[in-house]
């Protein structure tokens, strides 16, 4: 016989439309100091003004040439990526001490569910050892970025659907000098976020062992 399943928990799906980093992030802290152990674990997903994020250990030197764009440090880990238009960003705000798993099972999965997604349209993505995110032909097109407090995770993961690649030549994406960036629709798939993002879901969900359900449109919870 089968082993039987944990119950799936639901796992609310907001989606922000498109924000400011600099408005979503105090948010997603404030929720996560906030939440209780019975909390439900939330999915948030926003695309985000343009804007380099410095992780909290990211080094300046990596950041070329900015420009117009600002750059923000932040307190999640890794080193500085860029976010803009085009670009689904979604932080899993996620309690880790009921899923009985650690922050590399937590990251393999989030990989895993991006693999996916990029399998729907015949898509191979892979990892990278010593680099979290996922690849395609040696080009990072998702990037992930995490902070964890008292178990529970927030930040996450920025997936390139059909973006302006451009402001990546401005940095050293990941702190890696001269690392190709690309986009799902350079590698042959959808060209809109709308199009992506229930496939997206649907692979973050069943790699939490959770149920998607999504929440009517609303500000950013307070």
């Amino acid at each position: 016989m089968d082993p039987v399943s944990p119950v799936q928990r639901p796992l609310i799906v907001r989606e922000l439309g498109r924000q400011p980093f600099e408005t979503v992030w105090p948010a997603m802290e404030k929720l996560t100091d906030a939440r209780g152990e019975d909390a439900d674990d939330e999915l948030w997903l926003v695309e985000h003004d343009p804007v380099f994020t410095l992780g909290q250990a990211g080094k300046p030197e990596h950041v070329l040439a900015a420009g117009d764009i600002p750059v923000v440090r932040t307190n999640r880990g890794g080193q500085v990526t860029y976010h803009g238009p085009g670009q689904i960003v979604a932080y899993p705000l996620v309690d880790l001490r009921r899923l009985n798993i650690g922050v590399r099972e937590f990251v393999c999965r989030i990989e895993q569910a991006l693999i996916d997604t990029l399998a729907t349209w015949n898509i191979t993505a892979l990892r990278r050892p010593g680099a979290p995110g996922v690849y395609v032909d040696g080009a990072k097109i998702g990037a992930l970025g995490l902070r964890v407090r008292h178990g529970c995770t927030f930040h996450g993961l920025a997936f390139n659907v059909a973006m302006d690649l451009e402001p990546f030549s401005r940095i050293n994406p990941c702190g890696y000098e001269g690392l190709q960036v690309t986009s799902v629709l350079k590698s042959g798939g959808p060209a809109t976020l709308d199009e992506v993002k229930p496939v997206l879901v649907e692979k973050l969900a069943g790699q939490l062992n959770a149920r998607a359900v999504f929440a009517s449109p609303e500000p950013i919870p307070a």
